[in-house]
C-alpha cells in the first residue's frame, strides 16, 4: 500500500504490486482526494496543480461536456459548469462544490433547497414549508441574479420576478449539483451574475432502484428507476410521487381560509435514450415531466375575488437531444432543447376556471454548440447559444404574450505556465430588445509555495429583465418599459487556499458592485407602475471553508460575512444574513453512516424600506440540527432515517410565515 499527499490535504491510498505500477500521471496529482462538498465529505477528485504534464491534462480534457454530460468519463472527478468544458476540478480556479446522489441520500434532503443550503455562500429564504415560493440568495446576490442550469440549458423564469425557484425541480429528478459561485455571464451570458448551480439529472450508474419512504405531517414518497443496456443503447424511465398534508404556514393570517393546512404534491416522470454510434459520435434522447400542486395562503382578505388565489398548480415539460464528438484533442457537441411550462394559480372558493384564476405559459427552445480543442498545458473553448422565449401571461379577461430572442458567442481558456495558471473568457449577447451586450472576466492562480494557492480575479455579469418586467403586465397594472435595461456588475474576488497540516482550506474575499437594478415603482395614487432602472448596490464579503479528518470522523466548516447595501440610502439589502456559519460532521461505525449538520444564519432585515413600509422588520438569528443515519441491511437493501430540526427552533426565513418546526422521516431503497 502507497499512499500520496497531494495538495487536496487529504491521504489517497492505492493499491499496486509494486511502485513501478503506479500510473505516470499519479505523480502529478490525478488520484486526489478532496473535501469539496459539506463538512466532510470526502471524494476522489483529479486534481492537477504543481507540474501538471501536457500529455496528463489533455487525457481529462479529451471529453467535452458543455451541458449534462457530467457523466461521460468520470462524473464523480470532473466539472463541466465552471468553463464549459470538462476539467479536473482543481483546475478550476473560482470556488467550486459538487453534490451527488450519495451525498443527497445521505443527507436525506427532501427538497432541492435542503441541499443548496448546506453549501458555502447560500442564504435561502422560503414562505413556509416544502413547495412554497423560496429565494436563494448567494453571497448576498438576489436570486434572479443566480443562473439555474438542468442539464447546462437555462432553467424557464415564467414570472415577473425573474427569480428561478427551486422548489419546481423535483429532488427525484437531481443526480448531481454542480454549483460555481462568483462572476460567470462572460460563459453563460444573462443571468449568472452571483454564481451558477447546474442540476443534472443523468446518471452513468446502470442499475435500477425504487424507494420509499414516509414522514411527519402527512409525508409520502415513492419512486422508481429502471435502467438497461441493449448493446449500444442504454434505456432509463423512472417516475415518482411525492407529498405532504404541510402545515398553516401563516397563523397570523386575518382571513378565515387561510388557517387550513398549505401542502404539496409532485408527481414526476423521466425517460432518456442514449446510443454510442462509433468510437467518435455518441448522442441521447430524454425527456421528463412533472406536476407540482401546492396550497399557500394570502395573510389577508383578498382586495376582490380576481385576488383570491390561493393554489398553485405547474406543469413542466422538457426535451433534449444531443450529439457528442471526440476525436483527439478536439471535442464538439450540440444540443437542442424545448421546454414548456405553464404555470396556474387560482382560488379554492372559485375553482380553477373562475375569479382568481391566472395562467403563465411560457415555452423557451435552446440551441447550443460548443467546441474546445486542447491547446499546450490548457484548452480553448467556443461556441454559440441561441434562445427563443415566448410567454403568455392572462386572466379570466385579458391576455398579455411576449416572445424574446437572444443569440450569445462566447471564447473561454486555461492555460498554465509552471505554477501559474490563467483563464480568461469573453462573449457578446445580442438580444432583439436592448441589441448587443458584452462581458467579460479573467482569473489568475499562482501556486506560490507547495500546496498553497494564491487567485485573483476580476469579471462583469448582466442580468437581462424579466418578460414581464420588460412589456408589462395588464392584469396587474404594470406598464411595459421599452427603455427598461439590463441589470450590469462588476466583480472582484481574491482568494488563498491550502493545506495547513490535516485543514484543507479556502479563505474568500470579494467585492460586487452592481448598476441598473431593475425596480418596481407605482403611483401611489393610481397603483399603476412599471419597472425602471433605479438602484445599485454593493456588496462585500469574506467566506471561509475547512475540512479536516480526525480518526473516524469527517469535519467541514463554513464561515461567512457578508454586508449587501443599497448605494442610495446605505440599508441591508432584504432576507440575506451578514453572518453564516455551516458545520457537518460525518462518521461510520458498524456500517452505521451518521450526518450532523448545524447552521446558524444571522440577523436579517425582511424587507427594505419603501413609499410602503417605512421601517425595515428584523429577523432574529437562528440556528437549526439536523441529524440523520443510514444502515446497509444487505448489499441490496439500505435504511435510511432522519430527524430535521432537532431542537424543535421556531424561527422565520420570511416574516409573518412559520417554518415547519421538528419533522422525522424513514426510508428505505432496493437497488437490483
Amino acid at each position: 500500500m502507497q499512499t500520496l499527499r497531494l495538495f487536496s490535504g487529504k491521504s489517497s491510498s492505492i493499491k499496486h504490486s509494486k511502485p513501478e505500477d503506479l500510473p505516470e500521471y499519479v505523480a502529478f496529482g490525478f488520484y486526489h482526494r478532496v473535501l469539496l462538498i459539506e463538512p466532510a465529505a470526502s471524494f476522489v477528485y483529479y486534481g492537477c496543480f504543481k507540474m501538471i504534464k501536457k500529455a496528463s491534462l489533455m487525457t481529462a480534457l479529451s471529453v467535452t461536456a458543455f451541458s449534462g454530460w457530467a457523466q461521460d468519463s468520470n462524473s464523480d472527478t470532473l466539472v463541466v459548469t465552471a468553463n464549459r468544458f470538462q476539467q479536473p476540478v482543481n483546475t478550476v480556479l473560482a470556488p467550486t462544490d459538487v453534490v451527488t446522489r450519495e451525498d443527497i441520500e445521505r443527507w436525506q434532503a427532501k427538497d432541492l433547497n435542503d441541499v443548496m443550503r448546506r453549501l458555502p455562500g447560500v442564504d435561502v429564504a422560503q414562505n413556509g414549508g416544502m413547495g412554497q415560493s423560496s429565494s436563494l440568495f448567494i453571497r448576498g446576490t438576489e436570486a434572479k441574479q443566480v443562473l439555474v442550469l438542468v442539464d447546462g440549458v437555462p432553467m424557464a423564469r415564467p414570472g415577473i420576478t425573474n427569480n428561478p425557484d427551486l422548489n419546481q425541480i423535483p429532488l427525484s429528478l437531481v443526480q448531481r449539483v454542480e454549483y460555481i459561485r462568483g462572476p460567470r455571464s462572460a460563459i453563460y451570458g444573462s443571468g449568472a451574475m452571483g454564481g451558477v448551480i447546474n442540476v443534472i439529472t443523468h446518471s452513468d450508474k446502470e442499475q435500477s432502484k425504487i424507494t420509499a419512504g414516509v414522514g411527519s405531517k402527512g409525508y409520502q414518497q415513492y419512486d422508481g428507476t429502471l435502467r438497461h443496456r441493449f448493446g449500444d443503447t442504454v434505456a432509463t424511465v423512472a417516475g415518482s410521487y411525492e407529498g405532504n398534508k404541510g402545515f398553516n404556514v401563516q397563523p397570523g393570517s386575518t382571513w378565515e381560509h387561510d388557517g387550513d393546512r398549505d401542502g404539496f404534491r409532485n408527481k414526476t416522470f423521466w425517460g432518456s435514450l442514449e446510443h454510442k454510434f462509433n468510437e467518435n459520435f455518441d448522442g441521447f434522447f430524454r425527456g421528463h415531466s412533472y406536476t407540482n400542486n401546492s396550497d399557500y395562503d394570502l395573510g389577508s382578505p383578498p382586495y376582490s375575488p380576481a385576488y383570491s388565489a390561493d393554489e398553485s398548480q405547474l406543469y413542466n415539460q422538457s426535451w433534449d437531444a444531443g450529439l457528442n464528438f471526440n476525436s483527439g484533442i478536439y471535442s464538439s457537441q450540440l444540443i437542442a432543447s424545448y421546454q414548456k411550462v405553464k404555470d396556474y394559480n387560482y382560488s379554492s372558493i372559485y375553482g380553477r376556471y373562475n375569479d382568481g384564476t391566472t395562467l403563465d405559459r411560457m415555452t423557451q427552445r435552446n440551441l447550443q454548440w460548443g467546441n474546445n480543442v486542447i491547446v499546450g498545458h490548457g484548452s480553448v473553448s467556443a461556441g454559440v447559444d441561441w434562445q427563443q422565449q415566448r410567454l403568455t401571461s392572462s386572466d379570466t379577461t385579458m391576455s398579455d404574450t411576449y416572445k424574446r430572442d437572444n443569440t450569445g458567442l462566447y471564447l473561454t481558456g486555461q492555460q498554465q505556465f509552471g505554477d501559474v495558471t490563467l483563464e480568461a473568457s469573453g462573449r457578446e449577447d445580442h438580444d432583439e430588445q436592448f441589441g448587443w451586450h458584452g462581458t467579460w472576466q479573467t482569473t489568475a492562480g499562482w501556486e506560490f509555495v507547495e500546496n498553497y494557492r494564491l487567485t485573483l480575479g476580476y469579471g462583469t455579469g448582466f442580468l437581462a429583465p424579466s418578460l414581464g418586467q420588460q412589456f408589462g403586465s395588464t392584469r396587474f397594472g404594470i406598464n411595459a418599459n421599452p427603455n427598461l435595461k439590463p441589470e450590469e456588475s462588476k466583480q472582484w474576488e481574491a482568494g488563498l487556499e491550502g493545506l495547513t497540516g490535516p485543514v484543507d482550506w479556502r479563505l474568500s474575499a470579494y467585492h460586487y458592485k452592481i448598476t441598473n437594478l431593475i425596480t418596481y415603482y407605482s403611483d401611489p395614487v393610481t397603483y399603476e407602475g412599471e419597472y425602471d432602472n433605479i438602484n445599485a448596490a454593493t456588496i462585500k464579503g469574506v467566506e471561509w471553508t475547512g475540512s479536516v479528518d480526525t480518526g473516524i470522523f469527517s469535519h467541514r466548516v463554513t464561515l461567512q460575512y457578508v454586508d449587501p447595501r443599497n448605494d442610495d440610502n446605505g440599508e441591508v439589502l432584504a432576507r440575506r444574513s451578514k453572518r453564516q456559519a455551516k458545520y457537518q460532521l460525518d462518521w461510520s461505525v458498524f456500517d452505521v453512516d451518521m450526518d450532523v449538520s448545524w447552521q446558524y444564519y444571522g440577523k436579517r432585515y425582511d424587507n427594505n424600506t419603501s413609499q410602503y413600509n417605512n421601517t425595515q422588520r428584523i429577523l432574529p438569528s437562528y440556528s437549526t440540527v439536523d441529524v440523520s443515519a443510514s444502515y446497509p441491511i444487505t448489499d441490496r437493501l439500505t435504511v435510511r432515517g432522519k430527524i430535521a430540526n432537532l431542537f424543535d427552533k421556531d424561527y422565520e426565513t420570511v416574516y409573518g410565515y412559520q417554518t415547519a418546526g421538528r419533522e422525522y422521516y424513514l426510508s428505505g431503497s432496493y437497488t437490483f
